[in-house]
C-alpha cells in the first residue's frame, strides 16, 4: 500500500465512454479513488451500488468518486448502466494505475493463490496528496465509511 502524505501517483485511463481521464483533472477536488476486482461479481457490485447510493451526499462535499478495475471500457459502461452508476468508472486492463499504487497482490481464494487487485480506497486531497488508505475495505461499508471520516474532518 502507499502511505499517507504521499504525492498520489497520476495515471491517464478510459472511462467508461472511451474519454481518457487523468487524477491530475481533478487538482483542487478531494478524491476518493476506489479499486476494486471485477465488474457484476457480487461484492463488487454492491459495493458500486453503495457509492451510487450515497453519490448525492459525495457531490455535496464536492468529492470526485472514481471507480478502477481492469476490465474494459464496454464493461464498465454495461456495469454503469446495469446500476444506474453516477460516477467515474475508468478501465486499467495493462494495471497502470493498479500497480502504481500497489493494489495487485497474491490472493489466497478456496487455497488457490492468484494475482488480482485487492479492495482498497484512496482518499486523496485537493493537492493531489495520499490523505487516507483503506485497504481490504468492506463492500458494503466502504462507502459509509469514507462519508463518516469525511464529517470528521
Amino acid at each position: 500500500m502507499l502511505e499517507v502524505n504521499r504525492k498520489a501517483p497520476d495515471f491517464t485511463l478510459s472511462d467508461k465512454d472511451g474519454r481518457q481521464v487523468s487524477l491530475s483533472d481533478f487538482l483542487g477536488k478531494k478524491i476518493v479513488l476506489y479499486f476494486y476486482p471485477k465488474d457484476n461479481t457480487p461484492g463488487c457490485t454492491r459495493q458500486a451500488c453503495a457509492f451510487a447510493a450515497a453519490y448525492e451526499r459525495f457531490k455535496e462535499q464536492d468529492v470526485v468518486v472514481i471507480g478502477i478495475s481492469k476490465d474494459s471500457a464496454a464493461s464498465h459502461q454495461k456495469f454503469a448502466q446495469k446500476y444506474n452508476l453516477p460516477f467515474i468508472l475508468l478501465s486499467d486492463p495493462e494495471l497502470q494505475a493498479i500497480q502504481a499504487y500497489d493494489v495487485w497482490q497474491e490472493k489466497k481464494l478456496y487455497g488457490k493463490v492468484s494475482m488480482g487487485v485487492v479492495r482498497t480506497t484512496y482518499i486523496i486531497d485537493e493537492q493531489g496528496n495520499i490523505e487516507k488508505v483503506m485497504p481490504k475495505v468492506k463492500p458494503d461499508t466502504n462507502a459509509a465509511e469514507i462519508l463518516d471520516y469525511l464529517a470528521e474532518k
